[in-house]
C-alpha cells in the first residue's frame, strides 16, 4: 500500500479550516462552499479540533441549539487522531474504522500538511486493485 504522503500529493494541499470562535453557521457555509464534510479548527497555526457534519447533527441539531449562536469551539471534536505522511493507506483505514471517523489530519513535524478522507482512501484502494487486476490479466495472456 502507498504511503499517505503519496495520496496527499495527488490532491489539493489546501487546509480548509475555521476558527474556534466562528459560529457554526459560518462553519456550515465553508463546508458547503468547499464541498467537504469536515473542517480543521485552527487557532492560528495550532490545530485545536475538527468540526464535521456529524458534530453538527449530534451536538447542534439534536440538542436544539442554533447555528447562528453556537460557537464551533463548543461543539467541535477535541480529541483528534492524526496520521503521519509515512503511514500507509491500510493503516489510515484501520484508524478510521477504530475511531469511527471519516477524516484524518496528516501532521508532519507538528504541522498540519493535509487531510485525508475516507473517500480519498477508497479511491486509492480501488486504483491499486485495478492496477493489480491489469497486471494479472497481462500475466495470464502472455
Amino acid at each position: 500500500m502507498r504511503p499517505i504522503k503519496q495520496v496527499l500529493d495527488g490532491k489539493s494541499r489546501d487546509i480548509i479550516s475555521v476558527a474556534p470562535h466562528a459560529t457554526v453557521l459560518d462553519a456550515l457555509k465553508i463546508l458547503a462552499d468547499k464541498d467537504v464534510g469536515a473542517l480543521l479548527v485552527m487557532d492560528g497555526d495550532r490545530m485545536v479540533g475538527i468540526f464535521s457534519e456529524r458534530d453538527y447533527a449530534r451536538r447542534v441539531v439534536l440538542q436544539g441549539k442554533t447555528s447562528r449562536e453556537t460557537l464551533v469551539r463548543d461543539v467541535m471534536t477535541e480529541r483528534i487522531v492524526c496520521l503521519e505522511p509515512s503511514q500507509t493507506v491500510e493503516e489510515a483505514m484501520a484508524m478510521m474504522t477504530e475511531v469511527h471517523c471519516r477524516h484524518l489530519p496528516v501532521v508532519e513535524n507538528g504541522r498540519v500538511i493535509g487531510v485525508v478522507s475516507i473517500g480519498d482512501l477508497v479511491k486509492e484502494i480501488i486504483s491499486e486493485q485495478q492496477f493489480l487486476i491489469q497486471q494479472l490479466e497481462t500475466y495470464i495472456t502472455q
